[in-house]
């Protein structure tokens, strides 16, 4: 059985609860402020949405690791022709970047406010952190710690929402019922890409795969569906509960005032009607703990899908995992020197998530509707409805933004 570092931690939490992790990263953290600063609750409904499309896709995810006991990148590698499969990784590898720069730039961030000490240094010494600790296979020593207080913040959040006014009425109805204000289409495919993360489906069906149920027969697959829907649909729920609190208090705290929110450190006030005068340390060291967990995250996915091309499952000792994994963390460096509004960078880091997530749906798709794939265990007709509806809705709206930026 091969070595996979960090991810012993599923032992105990479940593999949907790593996801629910990622609603309390950097970037996600950005996007929900932006969508409730600058618009209220207008854009509540994307939050919904995502939710709902992001149950459907890991479960899928989940699904093929169950049935075939290969990963999303192995599967691709394997069953699609080569250079179909290949533009699919290497996009996806493109956006476990896109990911790590949002996590880095988040822990930068956390590091300026706490220390004083510049963006690029303190980058620099977050990814050397994390590479150390995933190469020492250290990070599982750490990571309950960091899972737990970082999961505390997006607990705080929630409990916020008894101390804010809040139009109860506007946003019931910003949850349900869709609106495109003027210039939100960058926020709302931010917060799309925030919550449907595909570096996430990726590392989604990887933990998955490395336990191994489809040697232990039909019986145990379909055990393992029904488990993994339920720890998917309860922690994607929890989820959508953190993400909408979020935005919530930024428009009770920011929209209502009128503020314009520039820098993402400005989300301390946030929390100020929680803990006071502590709440710029408080965030701080939250921004500093989501940006190494979900830096964590993203590499190992970045490691996942460049060791599938090879049709290797992620293992820290291996070449092509190592390999994936410093891919991840250097090109995400890489792109924060070129960062001129860290805050706007977060914005646009998310948006490039949502404009891949086409292109993995459809492999994912495409791959767990096929009975070669999948045997008995290939999509139904009613699942090939749903998980088609959501690659479309997804295209919709990506052809909707490059519209917009092609004209502005």
């Amino acid at each position: 059985m091969p070595v996979f570092g960090g991810l012993e931690i599923l032992e105990y939490i479940g593999p949907g609860f790593l996801v629910t992790v990622g609603f309390i990263d950097p970037g996600n953290w950005a996007s929900n402020i932006a969508a409730g600063s600058q618009y209220g609750y207008a854009l509540l409904w994307m939050v919904t949405l995502s939710t709902l499309m992001l149950i459907v896709l890991q479960h899928n995810a989940a699904h093929l690791g169950i049935a075939t006991g290969l990963c999303l990148s192995e599967a691709s590698t394997k069953f699609m022709p080569k250079p179909v499969s290949r533009s699919m990784l290497a996009t996806a590898v493109l956006a476990a970047v896109a990911t790590a720069l949002a996590e880095v730039l988040g822990a930068a961030i956390g590091l300026n406010m706490l220390t004083g000490l510049p963006l690029i240094p303190g980058a620099a010494l977050t990814v050397v952190f994390v590479s150390f600790m995933l190469f020492s296979n250290s990070y599982k020593r750490l990571e309950r710690w960091i899972i737990g207080f970082v999961s505390l913040i997006g607990l705080a959040f929630l409990f916020e929402l008894s101390l804010v006014h809040l139009d109860l009425r506007s946003a019931a109805a910003g949850w349900v019922r869709p609106s495109f204000p003027a210039g939100a289409l960058p926020v709302i495919m931010s917060v799309l890409g925030a919550v449907v993360m595909p570096h996430n489906i990726f590392l989604h069906s990887e933990i998955i795969q490395s336990r191994q149920w489809n040697l232990e027969g039909d019986e145990t697959i379909r055990r393992q569906m029904r488990y993994e829907f339920a720890d998917t649909l309860f922690a994607m729920l929890a989820g959508w509960a953190i993400n909408s609190a979020m935005i919530l208090v930024a428009a009770a705290v920011f929209y209502r005032g009128g503020i314009t929110v520039t820098e993402l450190s400005q989300a301390q006030e946030t929390l100020r009607p929680l803990l006071g005068n502590g709440a710029a340390t408080v965030f701080a060291l939250a921004l500093i703990f989501a940006g190494i967990s979900s830096s964590v995250t993203a590499a190992m996915a970045g490691g996942s899908i460049f060791a599938g091309m090879f049709m290797e499952p992620f293992n820290i000792r291996d070449t092509h995992s190592r390999a994936g994994i410093l891919l991840t963390l250097a090109g995400g460096l890489a792109g924060i020197f070129f960062l001129g509004d860290p805050f706007t960078g977060l914005i646009w880091s998310q948006v490039l998530l949502s404009m891949q997530l086409p292109l993995t749906i459809a492999g994912l798709v495409s791959l767990t509707s096929s009975r070669a794939v999948m045997g008995r265990f290939a999509n139904t007709r009613l699942e090939k409805i749903s998980l088609w509806s959501v690659a479309a809705v997804v295209s919709v709206l990506n052809a909707l933004l490059l519209v917009g930026i092609f004209r502005g």
